[in-house]
């Protein structure tokens, strides 16, 4: 059994930002060796997410925006108050909630060497929390 582990970079632009990352994941896959098993994305961090959708700017806004209603910035959070933990007040419970709702990763097959998924389906990171350097985690286990 093959196993890989990489990782990679990248700036956000906004406090809600949707980054298509496919071809990365692709592109890793195809240049690891596997060509039957598992490939596994996954953020490092709380106020960000995996999400997988089609690649369409509308959809994207339509995202951004029903996350909004669900998790609106300016509810009264706990998390908005005080830390002493970090010396500093947590002013981003939304980013947290939208992560949550949204998941820290994804998963797909790869056969012959390449990653199985919908047609349509793309792979997105996504920002909750600002204009910040983020860090992505990919894994591809099989033969």
């Amino acid at each position: 059994m093959k196993m890989k582990l990489d990782s990679f970079e990248l700036r956000t632009k906004n406090e809600f930002d949707m980054i298509n990352i496919t071809e990365r994941v692709h592109k890793f896959v195809e240049e690891s060796g596997v060509n039957e098993g598992m490939v596994y994305v996954m953020t490092a961090h709380t106020t960000t997410s995996i999400i997988v959708n089609e690649s369409l700017p509308c959809l994207e806004t339509d995202i951004e925006e029903k996350l909004e209603e669900m998790v609106p910035k300016d509810a009264q959070y706990a998390h908005n108050h005080f830390l002493p933990s970090y010396g500093a007040t947590g002013g981003n419970c939304p980013g947290h909630l939208k992560s949550m709702l949204c998941n820290y990763f994804a998963y797909f097959p790869v056969k012959d060497g390449k990653v199985v998924r919908g047609r349509a389906q793309e792979i997105y990171f996504a920002e909750f929390d600002g204009i910040q350097d983020r860090t992505v985690y990919m894994q591809v286990v099989g033969e």
